[in-house]
């Protein structure tokens, strides 16, 4: 079977379908099963998918690293809750991560990645604690050049003040400060065709669309309008 007959939707299914399931990435030989497909095949369409920005895998190798709003790497955020665990790539994904599970979750995480542990709960499709704030310091139209760091800054802190003290400490540039329920909102309608078979890549319009829904302007949220996939 030839790569190009496992489309980027049927692969991107299998991956956040098992993450959803297990708490985990599956491997090559796992995909080939569910897929039906040989080995070598799934590994060729895994780093397509890559490519389109629809995983992010270990360099030099097809093992998943990240299949965003999860990642199989120890992070700063455990969402959780009595069937499972997983790991989020940051605040926005955690958020994503509970959208997906559709089910009361708890997020774990340090504020600032240097402060207190906190909990977020999510009840009933609410955020309890609402005194929150995320920070995304990264440009939006810079994200994907070194996604692992992009995601591993966008933090949740106590206020726009915290925000600030934060970023003149650790000389990480102030970006956009939104509050948790403007960003659980938008992680909603972001990830949630995410474990859909007929699942794509948002397109940058389709994502500048998005950002416009939740108010998400300025500097950090400007991203090109073409044919190009966020």
């Amino acid at each position: 079977m030839s790569e190009n007959l496992i489309s980027d939707a049927a692969l991107h299914y299998q991956i956040i379908k098992f993450f959803v399931e297990r708490g985990y990435a599956p491997q090559t030989a796992e995909l080939a099963a569910a897929l039906a497909a040989d080995a070598i095949v799934v590994e060729a369409a895994l780093h397509r998918l890559a490519q389109n920005h629809g995983v992010v895998l270990h360099p030099d190798s097809a093992r998943i690293w990240v299949a965003h709003p999860f990642s199989a790497a120890p992070t700063n955020f455990l969402v959780h809750s009595p069937d499972g665990r997983w790991w989020g790539n940051c605040a926005w994904c955690s958020l994503g991560i509970a959208a997906l599970l559709d089910r009361d979750v708890t997020i774990t995480t340090t504020l600032g990645a240097d402060g207190r542990q906190v909990d977020v709960h999510i009840q009933d499709g609410c955020v309890v604690e609402t005194d929150y704030v995320v920070h995304f310091p990264v440009p939006m139209r810079q994200a994907w050049d070194n996604v692992i760091y992009t995601c591993s800054t966008m933090l949740l802190f106590e206020s726009e003040q915290h925000v600030a003290r934060w970023s003149r400490e650790h000389r990480i540039p102030q970006g956009d400060v939104q509050p948790i329920e403007t960003i659980w909102e938008f992680s909603k309608i972001w990830y949630g065709d995410h474990l859909n078979p007929d699942w794509h890549k948002w397109s940058n319009d389709e994502a500048q669309q998005i950002f416009a829904q939740f108010g998400l302007d300025g500097p950090i949220w400007n991203i090109p309008t073409s044919d190009a996939r966020f």
